[in-house]
């Protein structure tokens, strides 16, 4: 039961009003687990630890994705030889996968994962996950939308090196099979300066596309991603680490454990804020109590005879603030008392002609 629930809960990420629910906050590991089917399972305790709502993978088939051709992007190892031993080391099985998905829904969490081939994306299928992200270099890998497109499943669409053609013929592509989506803005770099976050094309992929959209962040700071649910994003994906000493090519772009608890933590707190307006008249007369406190009232500054004509050197202002209000104080300069006053005593309009 708790399996179909969470895989029926991707829909709200694409159909719902703004503050009927929170922001999707999904943990990306990639590679983060070098290999180890172990240390893959400690990251999905971790973040569902940290309250986060999806754990996400990358499901790499060294043959089915790569030739040997390919360069790496960051040479941080001697321990593979090529960009395909690495790929290859970084495989699981599909019972391994299993494995992970279990655990994964066991523990509250959405499962995810970024299919790089038709192979990986047919194992997926089978494995079951919550819905498709398209990673950034996958965009223009039509097929392979194509693919996830006759699946029930939505599309989260990442953008991070693509140009503005290239979105819009994904998008068209997706959305021409009326396949529910979102579009996230990414950048490509790792990890990602804050002059190239690129917060201000969030609102324009919602215009452009009239879809929901997120932010895909590399950043390693908590930063974007919280001036991202100030927009009302749907969805938002970080990289984690487990440790700044741990080792790995995105290490550099990763938040920890503990930003990532505090990311999930103030997008809730966001979502609250923006869920409830405020009108200002209606909570200062909420808070009556402290205003009579903390405010001040005018009070005698010496003891004042009947008759005295008021002027500034006879007045005060002092708390608490339940007699006349300060703000009028220049009101009563020139006008007399009726009755006589003490030292520190609030005066009151009846004490005034």
């Amino acid at each position: 039961m708790i399996e179909e629930e969470l895989l029926a809960v991707p829909e709200t990420w694409l159909h719902r009003p703004r503050n009927d629910a929170p922001c999707s906050v999904i943990a990306e590991v990639a590679q983060g687990h070098d290999g180890s089917l172990g240390m893959a399972h400690a990251f999905i305790d971790v973040i569902a630890d940290c309250g986060a709502d999806a754990v996400k993978f990358q499901t790499h088939i060294a043959d089915a994705e790569s030739t040997l051709d390919e360069a790496w992007r960051k040479r941080f190892t001697t321990q593979d030889e090529t960009r395909m031993d690495y790929w290859r080391r970084m495989e699981f099985t599909e019972a391994q996968w299993m494995e992970l998905k279990k655990h994964a829904v066991d523990r509250g969490l959405l499962f995810l994962s970024s299919p790089f081939s038709d192979e990986a994306l047919t194992l997926l299928q089978r494995v079951g996950v919550a819905g498709w992200k398209v990673a950034s270099g996958e965009i223009s890998n039509l097929p392979l939308l194509d693919a996830m497109a006759r699946t029930d499943h939505p599309i989260i669409l990442s953008t991070g090196m693509s140009t503005m053609d290239e979105i819009d013929v994904a998008v068209e592509h997706i959305r021409g099979r009326d396949k529910p989506f979102v579009v996230l803005q990414c950048t490509s770099e790792y990890p990602c300066p804050p002059e190239l976050v690129g917060i201000n094309i969030i609102s324009e992929l919602r215009e452009r596309y009239g879809c929901p959209v997120g932010l895909s962040d590399h950043s390693a700071t908590i930063y974007p991603g919280l001036a991202a649910a100030m927009q009302g994003i749907s969805v938002l994906e970080v990289h984690l680490t487990l440790s700044r000493k741990m080792f790995g090519p995105d290490v550099p772009a990763s938040v920890t454990p503990d930003q990532l608890r505090q990311l999930v933590e103030g997008v809730r707190f966001i979502e609250t804020m923006l869920a409830h307006p405020v009108d200002k008249a209606s909570i200062s007369k909420s808070m009556q109590n402290l205003r009579d406190i903390f405010t001040k009232s005018v009070v005698a500054a010496e003891e004042l005879s009947v008759g005295t004509v008021l002027e500034a050197r006879h007045l005060a202002i002092k708390k608490p603030g339940i007699g006349i209000s300060a703000n009028v104080l220049p009101e009563l300069f020139g006008r007399r008392l009726k009755r006589g006053v003490s030292f520190d005593q609030r005066l009151t309009y009846d004490d005034i002609e």
